[in-house]
C-alpha cells in the first residue's frame, strides 16, 4: 500500500522544483553560497533564536 502511495506522490514532488537547471548563487566578495543553502542557514538561525528566547513549559507548583 505504501509503494502505491509513493509512486503517486513522488512525480508530483519532483515537479515542484526543476532540478535540471544550475543553481542560483549569492556572492559576497570571495564568499559564494547557493540560494538553497542560504535559505537553510536562515531557517536554522531563526529556529535557534526562537529556541533560546521562547520559554520552556514548566509545571505549576502545588501548594503555593
Amino acid at each position: 500500500m505504501v509503494n502505491i502511495y509513493l509512486s503517486a506522490v513522488l512525480p508530483v514532488l519532483g515537479a515542484i522544483v526543476n532540478l535540471s537547471t544550475p543553481g542560483d548563487y549569492i556572492s559576497f566578495g570571495v564568499i559564494s553560497i547557493s540560494v538553497a543553502n542560504f535559505v537553510v542557514v536562515v531557517v536554522m538561525t531563526v529556529i535557534f533564536i526562537a529556541a533560546v528566547f521562547l520559554p520552556f513549559p514548566h509545571r505549576k507548583e502545588e501548594g503555593k
